[in-house]
């Protein structure tokens, strides 16, 4: 996806599994008030700190019907980037 640096990586890094979590939690909640699909799946990214727990946790925050909708609705370059994460 995106160069990471710059994004808070560090601060991230020493919370903890539940405050990353939460906080990818109030993402898709943003998301779902009008936050790009983009920015939800690259903030989860490096909140989580890899690719696979990002996924694992919007999977549990996403049913598959709403991050399916999420990434057919993109640009087929965005699609390539969220399908990863949400798919």
């Amino acid at each position: 996806m995106l160069n990471n640096s710059g994004l808070g990586e560090e601060l991230f890094r020493t919370w903890t599994d539940e405050q990353r979590r939460d906080e990818i939690g109030r993402l898709v909640e943003g998301y779902r008030r009008g936050v790009p699909v983009g920015i939800l799946c690259k903030m989860a990214e490096t909140i989580a700190g890899s690719r696979e727990v990002a996924r694992n946790h919007l999977a549990a925050f996403m049913p598959l019907e709403e991050r399916q909708a999420a990434v057919a609705k993109e640009t087929e370059a965005i699609r390539a980037a969220v399908s990863p994460l949400l798919l």
